[in-house]
């Protein structure tokens, strides 16, 4: 077996075999490529400092890197470990790190950081014996909004320029994919509310499928969260938002009071090379 990275292999290649390393898994993803590529490309893969392990010309496992300077580190984020179920139990995760972080290094990477579901306390310990620490903790969630009283709230779509996200969110309190940096390479929209001609909250959505990457409410009371939850579901009533910070007790009480199920939880992992 060979490692080496993955710049000149073949895109379709590469998801038939995340696709094969994730089939059973804790969550199901869609089988449609162009799902990949957009994901891929919001979270700024660079398959240049992305790896693979080879069995002959078969890719048999990889880790895919997106590359970006945040909170002033130049950072190597795993969007993605996989080994196909066959060759699972020969440490190539491991493998496929040492052959990474001095090419990591070289290129100026100063962080690498993951996301890993709670329950897989096998990928927990092979992290942690890699070099990784647990940093957060992090609640995902879906469904159905639930509001009892439509409220009287006035719903403007914006564009992301005049939305001054310096003053109305912290990027800090968001996860690689949720953060503006990636979000705004994807296909969202952007809604503010407004209550007696006042901003008072905003939220960040793909209107196709429901996700929502970023939400505020910029005045905290239950009415200011109603009439957010509110405007949300005018442009979905069915939605989906991963990785909330378990710190953030007020927002996930008010996810879960207006209908959102707990659907699985995340460790966040950072190594600093």
């Amino acid at each position: 077996m060979k490692l080496k990275n993955l710049n000149d292999i073949e895109f379709d290649v590469i998801v038939e075999c995340f696709l094969a390393a994730f089939e059973n898994y804790y969550v199901s993803f869609p089988k449609d490529k162009a799902y990949f590529k957009q994901r891929w490309e919001m979270s700024n893969i660079d398959y240049s400092l992305s790896y693979g392990m080879f069995d002959g010309n078969r890719l048999i496992g990889f880790i895919l890197h997106g590359i970006e300077k945040r909170e002033g580190h130049l950072t190597a984020f795993n969007l993605a470990t996989g080994v196909i179920p066959e060759y699972r139990g020969k440490k190539i995760t491991k493998q496929i790190y040492e052959f990474a972080v001095p090419h990591l290094k070289a290129n100026g990477m100063t962080k690498c950081q993951l996301e890993v579901i709670k329950e897989n306390s096998f990928a927990i310990k092979a992290y942690q014996d890699i070099g990784f620490t647990i940093t957060k903790q992090y609640k995902c969630f879906a469904g159905e909004i639930k509001v009892d009283e439509k409220s009287d709230c006035n719903l403007k779509e914006m564009s992301l320029k005049d939305l001054n996200f310096d003053v109305i969110s912290n990027q800090s309190l968001y996860s690689w994919e949720n953060q503006l940096a990636s979000v705004r390479r994807g296909n969202f929209k952007y809604y503010q509310v407004y209550y007696k001609n006042e901003p008072e909250s905003f939220f960040i959505i793909n209107d196709q499928n429901g996700y929502i990457p970023q939400f505020e409410v910029l005045v905290h009371n239950e009415e200011s969260w109603r009439r957010l939850f509110s405007g949300i579901q005018k442009i979905s009533e069915k939605i989906k938002i991963n990785n909330i910070d378990e710190k953030l007790v007020d927002r996930i009480q008010y996810l879960k009071k207006f209908g959102l199920e707990n659907t699985i939880d995340q460790f966040e992992m950072e190594m600093f090379l």
